[in-house]
């Protein structure tokens, strides 16, 4: 089942954001997560204001592990996470 992991970032914490940067890629990047898509959020001026990050997992409990995990959380970049079960049903790569 696919996830989405939508995520706020706190205001005024770009520094925090980049400061945590690689370690959250190397996060949605390692044997822990299987990662379908992600990006951050951006203001008018192009700044980053919170991640999209779309995950596969066994269950609800599963993905919020993964979000728990993410060095961006562990940081606490974020100021509110909402999880939700999401179906890819238009050009998903993986359909036949």
């Amino acid at each position: 089942m696919l996830y989405a992991l939508l995520c706020t970032d706190k205001p005024d914490s770009i520094n925090l954001r980049m400061s945590v940067r690689p370690d959250h890629l190397a996060y949605l990047n390692g044997p822990l997560v299987t990662l379908k898509a992600a990006g951050p959020f951006l203001d008018d001026a192009g700044n980053p204001t919170g991640s999209l990050v779309i995950i596969e997992a066994d269950n609800m409990v599963a993905a919020k592990m993964v979000a728990a995990n993410d060095p961006y959380n562990v940081a606490g970049l974020f100021s509110h996470v909402e999880i939700k079960a999401w179906r890819w049903a238009l050009k998903n790569p993986e359909a036949a």
